[in-house]
Parts: structure tokens; C-alpha cells; sequence
């Protein structure tokens, strides 16, 4: 195959993986009430599973973020898939609320490698002006997750019982094992034959020259607000449309996906109208800041709206507003991060940013089931979320100046194996 061809199948599989990765995470939130109900749990603890799978994820995001900057990331991406699948099949089977809880825990640490693994393969597989909708596919798949969860998962629920979509949905992605292994090619090898590699001489960024710069606060900030809004969304969307605006099952399966949707759609034209205006000559810096601060922003004052209308259905009309700003706004996001990392820090920088945005999300899944269990309501989580949106705006907008490769100031890999070699009294 061709280089662009490579590419092209590589963002494929890229972007199947992730939409499976939604889906197994997203499976639990369609089948709250059920699970609540046979495990007689109170929202206090449901919230708790939600949020241990985001306890788990962030904290090992730094260690994929570490390890994919260092080792082959088709292995590592292949083994973090296999891990989280089996932990979904196994929720099949779960016996109570410890093995539930321990198998999401799991499922956070198999999930991990999959935006540091995405990241690193987009930053050595594309240019820059093509990173904006390479990033909104992916970013689309990850909204598709959770719609196709609701949806088709809901169905499937309702007919054969909440164990059966774990199965199902666990069982069916491991299919996408096979084609990753016979047709994506080692990216080490890739890195040390393919001529005008930047990553063989690239330096190797420690954890401390990325806490030195305030661009990865600014981006990693950004993420924390994203997290806390979309853990609420992803897990407590389904349960609200049917305890707060009296949908049946039926009606939320069909209008809790419609919000992701419009996410998925918005995405990708998001993502496209940013590469398609830097291709005609503005700046990453005004374009992707633009639209970074547009999203939240909008996104904020909608999710608001949601919580405050009378009418359901202009309820539902004002979160599709609100995700599909929200849409706009993470098409780019990621696109800023791995023009600012490079090669030499996608991954670790990547990692770390996720890991600060699921510090976020674990403390929303949690705090929102508090909220609900003690006010009896959600209308106290929607004014919350649209604050931290707001937040996050002001952290792109004060904090990350200019959109551009930063220096790294280190000693590349190729000059540190060579220091090595001297000081063992070997010639170079």
C-alpha cells in the first residue's frame, strides 16, 4: 500500500476502535435502572461505578501515555483492546456490585492506551492540515459510542436482558483484533526506516518539561472541564430522561442517542471547516481557538437551557444545541495538543491531558449521583456542568497564546544511546 493509503486504513481501524471503546463503556448507563434494581442500589452507588472506571483510566493514563512514546503502539494498542473486552464480556456474568465494581476498574486501565495509542498514530501518520478531521472521525466515533449504546443497545437489553448487551458488545468487537494485526504495519519499524522520520532523532520529553509549560495546563484544564461535563452526559443522560422528564424506555433509547448524534455530526464539520480554513490560509491559532472557545461556550449556555426549560421536548432540543457545540469544540481539541506535542511528546503529553479530563470525569460521575440521591433532582448537576464549560473556555483563552510546535529542549534518544555507549568505554 501506498503511505496515504496506510494512513487512510490506519484511521479506519482507529476510528472502529474507538466507537467500540464508547460502546463498552457506554453499556452500562443504558442498563442502570436494571442493574440498580437487582443489586438494590441507591444512586449514590451507581454513581460509584461510574466513577471507578474514570478512577482507573486517568490514573493509568500517564503509564499508556509513557509507554507508547516509547514502545511499538500497534502492540500495546492491540493489548490494551483485549483487556477491556474481556473485563465487558466478563460484566456479563457479574455475581454483585464488588465484582462490578472491580471489573470497571479493569475496563479503565484496558481503555487507557486508546488516546495516548490514537494520538501518537495520527501525529506520525499525518500532516497538520490534515489533523483536524482525522481528529473529528475520531472524535465522532467516540460520540457514536454512546448513541449506538443507547439506541441499538437499549434494544437489545429490553430483549434478552441488561447481560446480554455486555456479551454482545464484547464479544462482537473483539472481531476488529484481526483486521488491526494483518493490516496495520509496526509503527517502531516504521519509525526507523521510513526516510525523513522525525522520531528517530526526536527527544525524549520528561514529565517535568511538560509540567514546565503552561500550553499543557492550559490544554490539560481545557480536558478536566470536558471530562466533568462528559461523564455526566455519557453516564447519567439515559437515567435523567427517564426520572426527571418521564420518558419511557422506549422514547429515551430514541432521544437519549439523538444528543450523541448531533455530538458525532457536529464534530466532523467541525473538524473539516478548521482544516479547510487553514488550508486557505488562516492561522491554527485563530482558527482552532476560535472554535475551541465557540463550543464551550455555547455548549455552556444550552446545557443550562436543558435543565431550566418546562417542555421535554425543548429539553432535548437544547442538549442536541448543546453537544453538537460541544461537537465543535472536541473535533479541534486534540488537533491543538498534538501540534503543540510533535512526535516527541504526542503521547505522554496526550496521556497526561487524559488523565487530568478523567480526574474530571470521575469526580462529575460521583458528584452528580451525591446531587441526585440528596436534592432528588439534576437540575443543580446541569448549572454545574454549564460552569465548568465556561471554565474551560477562559483556560484556552488565557492560557494557550499561540497554536505552533513547541521546542523541546532535551537530549534527543539517538544522542543519549550514544552517551551511553561512551561512558561503558565503547566507541561511538
Amino acid at each position: 500500500m501506498t503511505r496515504r493509503s496506510t494512513s487512510t486504513t490506519i484511521l479506519i481501524l482507529l476510528v472502529i476502535a474507538i466507537g467500540i471503546n464508547y460502546v463498552d463503556r457506554g453499556s452500562l448507563p443504558v442498563v442502570k435502572t436494571d442493574v440498580a434494581s437487582e443489586y438494590q442500589l441507591d444512586n449514590a452507588q451507581v454513581g460509584l461505578l461510574f466513577s471507578a472506571f474514570f478512577w482507573s483510566y486517568a490514573c493509568s493514563q500517564l503509564a499508556a501515555g509513557w509507554l507508547v512514546d516509547r514502545f511499538d503502539v500497534k502492540w500495546l494498542y492491540a493489548a490494551g483492546f483485549l483487556l477491556w473486552s474481556a473485563a465487558t464480556i466478563l460484566m456479563g456474568f457479574s455475581t454483585g456490585f464488588a465484582m462490578f465494581l472491580v471489573l470497571r476498574l479493569i475496563l479503565g486501565v484496558g481503555e487507557s492506551v486508546a488516546f495516548p495509542a490514537t494520538s501518537r498514530m495520527l501525529v506520525l501518520n499525518f500532516q497538520e492540515h490534515r489533523l483536524g478531521l482525522a481528529n473529528a472521525l475520531i472524535d465522532a466515533a467516540s460520540k457514536l459510542g454512546p448513541a449506538v449504546s443507547i439506541l441499538f443497545g437499549g434494544w437489545i437489553a429490553t430483549q434478552f436482558g441488561w447481560r446480554a448487551l455486555f456479551l454482545v458488545v464484547g464479544i462482537g468487537g473483539l472481531f476488529w483484533l484481526p483486521a488491526w494485526f494483518l493490516l496495520v504495519p509496526s509503527q517502531e519499524k516504521k519509525q526507523e526506516t521510513e526516510p525523513g522520520s522525525h522520531v528517530a532523532t526526536a527527544p525524549r520529553v520528561g514529565f517535568s518539561a511538560l509540567l514546565s509549560r503552561r500550553e499543557v495546563w492550559g490544554t490539560s484544564l481545557g480536558f478536566f472541564c470536558l471530562g466533568y461535563v462528559w461523564a455526566f452526559l455519557v453516564s447519567w443522560l439515559p437515567a435523567y430522561l427517564e426520572e426527571s422528564r418521564g420518558f419511557s424506555k422506549q422514547a429515551m433509547f430514541l432521544l437519549g442517542s439523538l444528543p450523541f448524534f448531533s455530538m458525532a455530526v457536529a464534530s466532523i464539520f467541525g473538524g473539516w471547516l478548521a482544516d479547510r480554513w487553514i488550508g486557505l490560509g488562516g492561522t491554527s491559532t485563530r482558527v482552532r481557538k476560535n472554535f475551541l472557545i465557540f463550543g464551550l461556550s455555547v455548549s455552556a449556555v444550552c446545557l443550562a437551557a436543558a435543565a431550566l426549560v418546562t417542555n421535554a421536548a425543548a429539553c432535548v432540543a437544547c442538549l442536541c444545541l448543546a453537544c453538537g457545540a460541544l461537537g465543535i469544540y472536541t473535533a479541534n481539541a486534540w488537533a491543538v495538543t498534538q501540534t503543540l506535542a510533535g512526535p516527541a511528546a504526542a503521547g505522554q503529553w496526550s496521556g497526561l491531558q487524559n488523565a487530568i479530563g478523567n480526574f474530571g470525569a470521575a469526580l462529575s460521575a460521583a458528584v452528580t449521583g451525591w446531587l441526585v440521591k440528596e436534592q432528588g433532582a439534576y437540575t443543580s448537576s446541569f448549572l454545574l456542568s454549564s460552569f465548568t464549560l465556561s471554565v474551560g473556555a477562559l483556560s484556552y483563552l488565557l492560557l494557550i497564546r499561540k497554536i505552533a510546535p513547541l521546542e523541546w529542549h532535551a537530549v534527543p534518544a539517538a544522542s543519549r544511546r550514544s552517551r551511553s555507549l561512551n561512558r561503558a568505554g565503547r566507541p561511538d
